[in-house]
């Protein structure tokens, strides 16, 4: 392969290309020619192509018929082991939030257009909110939703907002996107985000940005409104900040 140097920060030039062609590809969400991953990526296309043909044949690259290019799917194993990974790191300080608060405890990450759902520790009620690891959710109704979303630069936020649409999962969804990018700036600045019945009737959710990972991250605490309420906003988002502090930590 070509330019087998140092790269940025030391790193070896031919593999730095190689994740920033993987990185353009997934930004696309679609397929892309050699010539447009070259201006993307600022390489000449010979160079594109003899990197993509490697990515090719590794799985981590797929080519469609009219000689487009899309993510390979090798990806898709290594990104669900990255993702249980990082589930067992959050495991107990997950498990701490859901003791305290006898509710459950979450964390997702950003998915394309949606949040995925990684680990989870649920409380010890029998009546208690259920996300099942691997479930996508939307962002704009989701206490962990609103705080991804929260974590992009707010033109990147209103134009992914623009792709899906903000539709109403419940009579307390916000579907205006003006309402809803101003209540991502006061997340920005809080530190945290609330889904008060916006996604499930009777669900209330408190959710705060995990810091030190490569794609946005969330935590959350979430159980039943009458349980568990505007109330313990202030406690819940704390407490959800230590174990995000904690959980950054063990990925320094």
């Amino acid at each position: 392969m070509p330019g087998t140097g140092a790269g940025p920060g030391g790193g070896v030039q031919s593999v730095v290309r190689a994740f920033r062609i993987l990185d353009v590809l997934a930004e696309a969400d679609g397929e892309l020619s050699i010539s447009e991953l070259a201006v993307a990526v600022d390489l000449p296309q010979p160079t594109i192509h003899r990197i993509v043909a490697t990515l090719r044949e590794l799985g981590h690259a797929h080519q469609v018929t009219n000689r487009r290019y899309t993510l390979g799917p090798r990806l898709i194993g290594l990104g669900d082991r990255a993702s249980r990974v990082l589930g067992v790191r959050a495991g107990d300080d997950l498990r701490a939030v859901a003791e305290r608060f006898g509710e459950t405890a979450n964390m997702a990450v950003l998915d394309g257009e949606r949040a995925v759902y990684t680990a989870q520790v649920p409380g010890p009620h029998s009546m208690r909110t259920f996300t099942e690891v691997g479930r996508r959710v939307p962002l704009h109704s989701t206490g962990v939703g609103k705080a991804l979303l929260a974590q992009l630069p707010a033109p990147a936020a209103r134009r992914l907002l623009g792709s899906t649409g903000l539709p109403a999962a419940t009579d307390h969804t916000v579907v205006d996107p003006d309402r809803l990018l101003d209540e991502l700036d006061r997340i920005r600045r809080a530190g945290f985000a609330v889904d008060a019945e916006e996604q499930e009737v009777g669900v209330f959710c408190v959710a705060v940005p995990l810091a030190g990972v490569s794609s946005p991250a969330a935590l959350s605490v979430s159980g039943p409104i009458h349980r568990f309420g505007h109330d313990r906003v202030p406690e819940a988002a704390a407490l959800l900040r230590a174990a995000a502090e904690g959980i950054g930590g063990t990925l320094a």
